[in-house]
């Protein structure tokens, strides 16, 4: 993801910055997913693994990439509360 338009990007929520998720998480995360226990903020149950996300700086919220497009729409948020191991 271009560097430039991560720097102006922020969370539709909070409006708190957003940085490019590191492989850690996003393995935890796409476990999780893979166990069906991730859910987005619309309340739907995640089935496809992330190849790519953006995280809040306070690591509270991560918004997917779809094809390079940052998704950031309140509903697909995914508080990473629901994620036992980070």
């Amino acid at each position: 993801m271009d560097k430039k338009l991560l720097s102006i990007l922020c969370c539709p929520v909070t409006h708190k910055g957003l940085s490019l998720a590191r492989a850690d998480l996003l393995k935890s995360v796409n476990g999780a997913i893979n166990a069906g226990k991730v859910m987005n903020r619309d309340g739907v149950v995640l089935e496809g693994s992330l190849k790519e996300a953006l995280v809040t700086d306070d690591g509270k919220i991560m918004y997917p990439v779809d094809d390079g497009i940052p998704v950031l729409l309140e509903g697909e948020g995914v508080a990473l509360s629901q994620i036992e191991t980070r």
